[in-house]
């Protein structure tokens, strides 16, 4: 017992490390001037703030989300913040039309794309699964299968420009958890599906980047709103996590975790020590403010 844990614990050590301080270096803004890019759920959050590090980088935006009064407005901030061009298409993902919509506009407007950024959801609840079948078939149809019709449309001119495909998940697609039964289950489709293609370009020498962006709690309105009185945990800023996302897809990462420790933990605990990390995880929630 000895001599395995004199082995174990500086292999723990380096594979903390890496999980800890694998964040993107050698990234230059220049990277990202004059690239043509699509930015999916763009109105708020960690979107909009992802379209205007873009603008200030001086890309190409095409931004999409439902509210056609806020995208008009961030458009109008990311000119002003200096983007090359900005334009915006709103509608529904629930619309399954609207993917070939989105895409279409970028090959009718640039000729191409570089960098394809997926990260709209659909409207879910925080609380106890309460057995709606059709919420959950819903729910895939917005943050799984919309993703995939994105990005078969898109592929071509991708595949042209050698380009790159970012997809915003999420921990509860890594590990399992409470209160979030169906988007927990989309975020694990969305890490089979790309991880699968990621192997599938590789074989086929298809030179197009896949990175799957590990979120944790992020400050966005919408998360606060929903789950502040539940988690126990500190969210994260939007603004960083915003081009933390956008680093990693310019790098051509596998993985983005962030924020880098607690995420780094959760998915290496959920490899070496899964129960303990399902206790961890039961530990971080206020259950009696959890109004069923």
């Amino acid at each position: 017992m000895g001599l395995l844990l004199k082995v174990f614990i500086p292999l723990l050590g380096l594979a903390m490390a890496f999980y800890f301080y694998s964040a993107p270096e050698n990234f230059n803004e220049e990277m990202l001037r004059g690239k043509r890019v699509i930015v999916t759920g763009a109105s708020s959050g960690i979107g909009e703030q992802m379209a205007y590090h873009l603008a200030r980088m001086e890309a190409h935006l095409l931004l999409t989300a439902r509210t056609e009064a806020k995208l008009q407005k961030v458009v109008e901030r990311c000119l002003e913040l200096g983007a090359a061009s900005a334009r915006y298409v709103s509608g529904s993902m629930e619309d399954t039309t609207f993917p070939d919509v989105v895409v279409k506009e970028a090959e009718n407007t640039w000729g191409g794309l570089d960098m394809l950024i997926l990260n709209h959801i659909g409207q879910s609840y925080f609380n106890f699964f309460n057995g709606d079948v059709g919420h959950v078939r819903k729910l895939l149809e917005i943050n799984f299968l919309s993703y995939v019709a994105m990005t078969v449309a898109a592929l071509p001119m991708l595949k042209e420009s050698e380009g790159s495909i970012v997809v915003v998940s999420s921990i509860a697609g890594k590990a399992g958890n409470p209160f979030v039964v169906p988007y927990s289950a989309t975020k694990f489709a969305l890490d089979g599906f790309y991880s699968s293609l990621r192997h599938e370009f590789i074989l086929d020498k298809v030179n197009v980047s896949i990175t799957l962006c590990i979120l944790g709690y992020i400050d966005t309105e919408n998360a606060v709103r929903a789950v502040s009185h539940v988690i126990k945990d500190t969210p994260a800023p939007k603004e960083e996590c915003a081009l933390e996302i956008i680093r990693s897809g310019a790098l051509r990462q596998r993985e983005l975790h962030y924020p880098p420790r607690s995420v780094g933990w959760l998915v290496l605990l959920r490899a070496i020590a899964p129960d303990f990390l399902d206790s961890l995880i039961r530990s971080g929630y206020h259950v009696e403010n959890v109004r069923r």
